[in-house]
């Protein structure tokens, strides 16, 4: 969930229902619990659809981080998506927020897909249209850039100046789905992802990014799984002679087993490509696979080209909740205490966990063996760190062999190393931040 702006009046009332904390490990409680965090949109967090897109931190964490308030920055509707049928879930016209570079990096792009789950049925996905995940009309009007975005060189050293757009997500599956029809059972829904992917990547090339002479494709989350699908097209804009790669943050979901032996991800994901028509969209799907699988980013990695950096936390939050021990799995609630903190997990679950660790380096085999790529695993329980002050480059950062995560993206991108990290075993690494979920209240 990157980091944005105060929440709207649309997705405030998410802070009623769920509240997270950044503890580090080793410190008092008070000292550690010191962020409160508003996720969006409560009716999402029913399913796993409800991964939101609002503040991973209080407004004054940044400003605690760097000394100074991050910029905020104004939203910018596509022109002419109407007629190029480029539209929201609801048939609002897309949005992004772009702030111009400066000096050196006035020729330099990054463009951040923003994350916020998917839609698997015309149930969830008209929960999206009332909200930012599914309409502009929703949308802030201006959100903040920190992390990988910040104008702050001492936050963001390597990518300070550069032209820095984040396109707004509103379509329920990552930028990709492409369905003409709009009435689904008598109700109108847009499922546009690749036209608004199109539409927007247009725009920017109009606006410069056509010349830049390099380029960097970013997302977290849903946004992530986003960038793995679209980053052999974002080389595809861009001069032959220009450095162009691809960082895709908290976005590797894993197609494993939850702890009652079912897989709940697969089937999430199967209903999200039945829906939106993805499996055409797809080169790599088959006969021989379930349409789910063809969604995981296992798959989609083999046939990319174009370098991608993946940064991952072994114990991605937001997947230990909702793919590993999702709430209609653990019907005891055996496993409450410890979705809402890895410290409070049982030896018994720290087992499992350990195993899912295992899975996610399984499943990132090939990506070892590619020469140009990078990846940054540690050990930490949290969900998407390149969008906030404290996990992407700060003087308490989360650390793997002495560097930062903007430190060792900067080596691998600027090619001053390879870059191929994985961190030991929870809990080894004491400079985490690990998030503590308070109880959910019941709607």
């Amino acid at each position: 969930m990157p980091p944005s702006s105060p929440p709207s009046s649309a997705s405030a009332p998410a802070s009623h229902h769920l509240r997270l904390w950044w503890r580090r490990r080793g410190r008092a409680g008070a000292a550690g619990a010191t962020f409160a965090i508003a996720f969006l949109a409560a009716a999402l967090l029913l399913t796993l659809s409800y991964y939101a897109s609002g503040p991973l931190a209080s407004d004054s964490s940044s400003a605690a981080a760097t000394g100074r308030s991050p910029a905020l920055v104004g939203l910018t509707l596509v022109r002419r998506a109407q007629e190029k049928g480029a539209l929201c879930l609801d048939g609002s016209v897309p949005g992004y927020h772009l702030q111009r570079g400066s000096g050196s990096g006035s020729e330099s792009w990054l463009i951040h897909l923003e994350g916020g789950g998917w839609c698997r049925n015309l149930k969830s996905c008209a929960s999206r249209q009332r909200s930012v995940l599914g309409s502009s009309r929703f949308m802030e009007r201006q959100v903040e850039f920190t992390g990988i975005l910040s104008d702050d060189k001492s936050q963001n050293p390597d990518f300070y100046n550069w032209n820095k757009v984040k396109i707004r997500y509103c379509d329920g599956a990552s930028f990709a789905g492409n369905v003409k029809d709009e009435l689904q059972n008598s109700t109108r829904f847009f499922f546009r992802g690749q036209r608004i992917w199109e539409a927007v990547m247009n725009e920017l090339v109009f606006k410069g990014l056509g010349n830049a002479k390099q380029a960097f494709l970013t997302g977290c989350s849903a946004g992530g799984l986003a960038t793995y699908i679209h980053c052999d097209a974002f080389r595809a804009l861009l001069p032959t002679d220009s450095r162009v790669k691809c960082l895709a943050d908290g976005g590797f979901f894993l197609d494993v087993k939850d702890i009652s032996g079912k897989r709940t991800m697969q089937s999430f994901y199967s209903d999200v490509v039945r829906l939106q028509g993805l499996r055409e969209r797809f080169l790599h799907c088959n006969s021989n696979m379930e349409p789910g699988q063809c969604f995981f980013p296992r798959e989609v990695v083999r046939h990319i080209v174009n370098p991608v950096f993946v940064l991952n936390p072994a114990y991605d939050a937001w997947q230990v909740q909702h793919a590993l021990a999702p709430e209609a799995s653990d019907p005891q609630h055996s496993w409450l205490d410890c979705r809402l903190d890895i410290a409070k997990c049982s030896s018994e679950q720290l087992e499992i966990l350990q195993g899912f660790r295992k899975e996610l380096h399984d499943a990132i085999s090939e990506v070892k063996q590619k020469r140009d790529w990078g990846f940054y695993i540690n050990s930490c329980f949290v969900h998407c760190q390149s969008l906030n002050s404290w996990t992407w480059h700060s003087p308490t950062s989360p650390r793997v062999n002495n560097k930062s995560i903007a430190e060792a993206v900067g080596d691998w991108f600027f090619d001053r190393r390879e870059v191929k990290e994985i961190d030991c075993e929870y809990p080894c690494n004491p400079t985490c931040h690990n998030l503590v979920f308070a109880r959910p209240f019941k709607i």
